[in-house]
């Protein structure tokens, strides 16, 4: 019985290691009947509300291409699996085949697109920092000699220190192993600032036991361009992909689902975002692409 399970185990395994190295995930989904969706835990776009239920932006609008992917196959059915990824394992576990398609909080850069693809872009990001309400840190020359927190496998720190208005400013990097866990450093006090994604510091905030006790600084560090993450060399699925989130612009209901998670009373505690669609964001939608973050440098 061992063996046969095993070798069934093996089986499946050598099946997902095919299909990952030929990059035909719209062949492994119809063959599975199943699509596995990478998402994350504590990000402003996508969050776990406990016992494996995913919710938020991305998230939400995953589901939504994993049901235009069900009528473009002719399935009856499609079971759809949630994997979650943190910032560490996210593009592993999509080149190895564990993930079909990452719809959680990654900025769509150069050095990323050697490894993996990108659909068009479906949030413009900005990169703030975080800090007590309280706090006398209220710009980035404020940080000198205090102790900021970010999360392993994010690029925000380094945008932080490029930032011209970081010049001459020393400060001392400290690293959560995820977003709930770097919010904690600052919850705690043991970090006197939080540098993230500021969808990722409002979410964080939201779901803190003592929302007034945070603020986010005016201050914008970067814009980053977020989309969901998919293998490369597969046009086929990336046109599947693109195509459902271009619909969604077209009908209006991406804009419905953003207004939904950013404008509206979220849960576990009910709290409004606050935070109105973007110009950037808007930009993204009315020409869809998936230009990388150096040609938002540009501009």
């Amino acid at each position: 019985m061992k063996k046969s399970l095993l070798a069934i185990a093996l089986t499946a395994a050598c099946a997902g290691s095919v299909w990952a190295q030929t990059n035909d995930t719209l062949a492994k989904i119809k063959g599975s009947g199943s699509v596995t969706l990478g998402v994350r835990e504590s990000s402003g776009l996508g969050f776990t509300l406990g016992n494996g239920k995913y919710v938020g932006f991305h998230t939400e609008m995953g589901e939504r291409v994993a049901a235009d992917l069900q009528k473009q196959l002719g399935l009856t059915k499609l079971e759809l699996k949630y994997q979650p990824v943190t910032s560490q394992n996210r593009i592993p576990l999509l080149q190895n085949g564990t993930v079909d398609l990452e719809c959680g909080s990654t900025t769509n850069n150069a050095a990323r697109q050697k490894d993996v693809a990108f659909a068009v872009t479906t949030y413009v990001e900005e990169v703030g920092i975080a800090v007590r309400t309280n706090s006398n840190v209220h710009q980035v020359k404020d940080l000198n000699g205090k102790s900021v927190a970010t999360t392993t496998g994010t690029t925000s720190v380094q945008t932080l220190r490029k930032n011209e208005r970081a010049a001459g400013i020393d400060f001392k990097e400290v690293y959560g192993k995820d977003h709930a866990d770097s919010f904690l450093l600052l919850e705690s006090g043991r970090a006197e600032a939080f540098v993230m994604d500021k969808s990722i510091l409002a979410a964080n905030i939201a779901k803190s036991k003592n929302p007034g006790e945070f603020k986010i600084l005016d201050e914008v560090l970067s814009v980053e361009p977020i989309a969901c993450m998919l293998r490369k060399d597969d046009p086929a699925f990336k046109k599947a992909v693109d195509d459902s989130i271009k619909r969604q612009i077209k009908d209006g209901s991406l804009a419905k689902l953003y207004d939904k998670w950013f404008m509206q009373p979220i849960p576990p505690a009910n709290v409004n975002l606050k935070m109105p669609l973007t110009d950037s964001t808007k930009a993204a939608w009315a020409s869809p692409n998936d230009k990388p973050m150096e040609e938002y440098a540009k501009k």
